[in-house]
């Protein structure tokens, strides 16, 4: 495992652990399995694993097992602050207390904001107080570093960056957002002010490895043999020296080995004119097929109608991807063939999940289109014979 610090007092791997997608059983946690890939990963040398107060259950599960392994002084914890819940220091510190409580520790090694998306989201985070509550919480050594994840535009990013003496920052980042986002005019920028940065989204949610539309695929397979999707996207990444760590929401033992192996192969600046060239390439060849931007992070949801958002989004992707035929069958099992039905023609266009969305996506105008490419008059008469309906 390779090491990356960036004016940072901690040596952190250039790989983390994303814990919003541990593998799951029946109608919970995959216990044992999860358990076995933590404990690989730290074996291997991941030392950062990132969490939050909102991944359901993961804090809990993430905390249940290290304190079993005995790991707790191996690693870096990062958790998030669900700022957007709380409305006063007091309320911040009793989140703060469940969450020490559910990761069963004393400390958070990297604490962040969650989510923030422009500078006056923070600004009215510090009149209520949570800049000189940070900083108290660093003092009693409960907070290590205090930093921030960053949905929105780079100008904004970099405002936040200037507004407070972060210790890091967490953006989206893959070779598909290099000018959207913080992209890589807020990586250079952190990085100009000494700021570790964190990649969330590396593979954009898995399409960067499952949802290449074929011309895009091929020409990653000609043009740097041996390497798969998923190494294709991540030395992207690490052949950046402004990237500290990048999560990866690893969920099976084969992509724990498999990212381990490409993080700790892969250096610097290691990035040829011809691999550049190919990246171009594949770029090109993605945007030619995606029609909705989601990552299907989840945020979202859940729809206050019902409607699977980014289940939608991505099946309606893939429908221009991957084929309609098999894309029309996936939509109808997987939104009309549901006890609780969740198409896109549920939506009553409250915009709830518009002021949520990290990539700014026009959700009930993408949602109509949705429901106008899948929901024609085969899929309404099978909707109401489906088992789904009759239950």
């Amino acid at each position: 495992m390779q090491y990356r610090q960036l004016n940072n007092p901690d040596s952190l791997s250039a790989l983390g652990f994303g814990c919003m997608r541990f593998p799951k059983k029946g109608n919970g946690f995959d216990h044992e399995e999860i358990e076995r890939e933590i404990r690989y990963a730290i074996e291997n040398g991941v030392n950062y694993f990132d969490t939050a107060y909102i991944y359901h259950g993961c804090e809990e599960e993430f905390g249940r097992v290290v304190e079993k392994i005995g790991a707790r002084d191996k690693i870096m914890i990062a958790s998030k602050m669900p700022h957007y819940m709380m409305k006063s220091t007091q309320e911040a510190q009793k989140r703060f207390d469940e969450q020490l409580s559910r990761l069963r520790t004393d400390r958070i090694d990297y604490y962040l904001m969650h989510m923030l998306p422009d500078l006056k989201t923070w600004e009215a985070l510090v009149e209520r107080g949570i800049d000189k509550w940070l900083e108290e919480k660093k003092s009693q050594g409960k907070i290590r570093r205090a930093g921030f994840s960053f949905h929105g535009s780079s100008g904004q990013f970099v405002k936040i960056l200037d507004a407070y003496d972060w210790d890091f920052a967490q953006i989206q980042y893959n070779y598909m957002d290099e000018n959207s986002q913080a992209g890589g005019r807020g990586l250079k920028a952190a990085a100009a002010k000494g700021i570790p940065v964190i990649i969330m989204e590396p593979l954009r949610g898995g399409r960067l490895v499952n949802q290449l539309p074929e011309k895009a695929g091929e020409l990653i397979s000609t043009m740097t043999p041996g390497w798969t999707p998923a190494e294709f996207g991540l030395k992207w990444l690490w052949n950046q020296p402004e990237v500290t760590t990048v999560l990866s929401g690893m969920n099976s033992m084969d992509m724990v080995k498999e990212n381990i192996r490409i993080a700790s192969e892969t250096v610097e600046g290691s990035l040829t004119e011809d691999d550049m060239s190919t990246y171009a390439k594949v770029l090109a060849e993605i945007e030619k097929k995606i029609k909705v931007k989601c990552t299907g992070c989840g945020y979202c949801m859940p729809c206050p109608a019902g409607v699977d958002i980014p289940g939608c989004f991505k099946i309606y992707n893939s429908s221009y991807t991957d084929g309609y035929a098999n894309a029309w069958r996936e939509y109808f099992m997987c939104t009309g063939m549901k006890n609780e039905r969740s198409m896109a023609s549920l939506c009553k266009k409250c915009g709830k999940c518009e002021s949520h969305c990290p990539q700014q996506i026009q959700i009930r105008n993408e949602l109509g289109h949705v429901k106008r490419r899948f929901e024609n008059f085969v899929f309404r008469i099978a909707t109401k014979i489906a088992p789904g309906h009759l239950k």
